[in-house]
């Protein structure tokens, strides 16, 4: 991302940017401005220039053309042979230069279109994983694939065709206008300037109608996006409880809000009214030309070089209506476009904050947290501290804020309240890149991507296939990995749908050991997993726990017994927190999560070793 100015910085956070990529200020930018924007970056500008010249003489062309043939009936009527066969081969020079300076136009007008659609596609995706998880929680992904792929597609259409022909109609309006002046009695002027002065009113008042159309369409096709997205998502959820019909009556409402605005749109477009002004111009400007005529003022050779120079604004006038709608689709889009880019980002890159090696020492300080725009707060008043190389284990009740204390590590939200130390220095101090690169972080549902197995492990940290395979045994996946048709080529599906929980739990063990890192954080990360392999994963976890802090969020007694230090939440406090033997003597609230789920006596919780 191109450096930012200091003022700028302060209104404009990421979490992440990519050295090099250049990003427009967009910071309450219009849609228009950051539009022209990248049409004028680099060496846009230089193609945009050509196609302006050649647009314009293209235009020249054309319009000496309708002149040139003309002259050339004046040459034939008076018999002239010399003069009409020049006329000819003048005839044919012209009709074919215009033609060819139109096909180099399309070519750099089609590029500029490309660069355009490309620059900002991917200005919108860096913005989006710049974005902070409370950003990301608020959004629906149906609507953010709408805007990354249909609101920038249409983008590419501004430029071509739209841009593109609004010039080219532009120089089919003024050219003609000023040749005929150049080269006809100026009293023929008149009718072709009224009707681009009442042309110009009337597009005026259909631009204005139309735009409201198009942000409706913009927004419905996102609203339907979104039921899409869901329904997809959710689809075993909807044949299971047998909701295929309600689906469908919730996806043909927002087709037909779609269509509406379409039909919309073309209620607009039956109205326009300059179609019916060409065909008014036309029918006066012949009967003044024969009027003319008749005076002895032009030839007939001369009245039909003025209806060519006329015919020329058809063109302007049937494209227009398609075009300003292009045009206020692709605004539409822009500004949906700008409404998410420029919204706030909480967390902070910190590009200057402190590079180096952590330990591992964790202090939490009077810690209070709540989720942006609440005002209930998921944790109060933490404080506890485990030094480098310790295990610290959190329990409690579903909804008692274990995995929101783990995500404040590392910062993918910011407390609300208090501090968190990572020795001994404040998160926030951290260079984002450095504090999350020391992180593991295995969540229940684990996430995986619809490529290899070995790309998902390897996916934190560029490794040889040989450390893939030597983290692969010691999360004890390498067994069923090798037992695939492809082994670790093989492709695991959307979010590795072909393989089990257990199976994807392991995949994500050992893309946690491979990238070594000083902090490891298990979120209920055995869970799916049989008590056998539970065994074997767990001698790698304590192989993996040496010399790093691990925090663990689980209710299996086996993990938590070994725990330097448990937490008990409850209701976001701490309620008790100590080893297990003190919490089993002093906590009568940690006995109760033991004794209610596995229905023990508190003798045997005190000795059972493995639950």
């Amino acid at each position: 991302m191109a450096k930012l100015d200091k003022n700028f910085k302060k209104d404009y956070l990421v979490e992440f940017s990519i050295d090099g990529a250049h990003s427009f200020h967009i910071k309450n930018k219009k849609p228009s401005r950051w539009i022209l924007a990248h049409i004028l970056h680099g060496s846009n500008k230089i193609y945009i220039s050509i196609v302006l010249v050649t647009t314009i003489i293209a235009a020249m062309l054309s319009s000496a053309l309708m002149i040139v043939v003309g002259e050339a009936i004046n040459s034939f009527i008076l018999e002239n042979d010399t003069s009409l066969l020049f006329y000819v081969i003048l005839i044919l020079s012209l009709g074919i230069s215009a033609p060819l300076m139109r096909i180099g136009n399309f070519m750099l007008r089609e590029i500029l279109a490309q660069r355009l659609e490309r620059d900002a596609r991917k200005e919108f995706y860096i913005n989006l994983l710049g974005k902070s998880q409370s950003f990301h929680d608020q959004q629906k992904i149906g609507d953010l694939m709408a805007r990354t792929t249909n609101d920038v597609r249409m983008l590419n259409y501004l430029v071509s065709p739209a841009l593109s022909l609004i010039i080219e109609s532009f120089t089919s309006l003024i050219i003609p206008l000023i040749f005929i002046l150049m080269f006809y009695p100026s009293q023929l002027v008149l009718v072709p300037s009224i009707f681009i002065f009442t042309f110009l009113i009337a597009l005026r008042s259909y631009i204005k109608k139309i735009g409201p159309v198009t942000e409706k369409m913009r927004a419905n096709f996102g609203e339907m996006n979104i039921i899409l997205n869901e329904s997809i998502s959710g689809i075993s959820l909807i044949k299971s409880t047998v909701q295929e019909a309600q689906e469908k009556h919730k996806y043909l409402m927002k087709i037909k809000a779609y269509r509406d605005a379409f039909v919309e749109q073309g209620r607009i477009q039956a109205k326009y009214i300059p179609i019916l002004l060409l065909a008014l111009m036309n029918t006066i400007s012949l009967t003044h030309s024969i009027i003319l005529f008749s005076h002895g003022s032009i030839t007939v050779g001369q009245i039909i070089g003025y209806l060519g120079l006329l015919s020329q604004f058809r063109f302007p006038i049937f494209i227009s209506f398609f075009v300003f709608s292009i045009i206020k689709l692709a605004g539409a889009g822009a500004k949906r476009l700008l409404e998410i880019m420029n919204k706030k980002t909480e967390i902070d890159e910190n590009l200057e904050g402190k590079s180096k090696d952590i330990t591992g020492n964790i202090k939490f300080e009077n810690v209070s947290f709540c989720y942006p725009k609440s005002k209930n707060k998921i944790l109060q008043n933490i404080s506890f501290e485990i030094r480098s190389g310790e295990t610290l284990a959190l329990v409690g009740t579903t909804g008692s804020g274990k995995t929101t204390l783990t995500k404040l590590i590392t910062r993918l939200y910011d407390v609300t309240n208090g501090k968190i130390l990572i020795d001994g220095l404040d998160v926030r101090n951290y260079a984002l890149k450095s504090l999350r690169s020391q992180v593991s972080y295995i969540e229940q549902d684990v996430f995986l991507f619809s490529n290899h197995i070995i790309d998902n492990i390897s996916f934190g940290k560029k490794s040889s296939f040989e450390e893939v395979i030597k983290v692969a045994k010691l999360a004890q996946a390498h067994e069923f990995i090798s037992s695939l048709p492809n082994g670790y080529q093989s492709e695991i599906g959307e979010r590795g749908i072909q393989l089990s929980g257990g199976e994807r739990q392991r995949i994500a063990l050992a893309r946690a050991f491979l990238v070594d890192p000083r902090i490891l954080i298990l979120d209920d990360s055995t869970s799916a997993i049989d008590s056998k392999t539970e065994d074997e994963i767990q001698k790698a976890i304590n192989n993996i726990q040496k010399n790093r802090t691990t925090i663990i969020i689980t209710h299996r007694l086996s993990q938590i017994r070994w725990a330097d230090l448990i937490i008990v939440l409850k209701r976001g406090k701490i309620i008790a927190q100590g080893t297990h033997e003190y919490l089993i003597e002093n906590s009568p609230e940690y006995r109760k999560i033991f004794i209610k789920k596995f229905d023990l006596d508190e003798e045997k919780l005190k000795t059972r070793g493995r639950i």
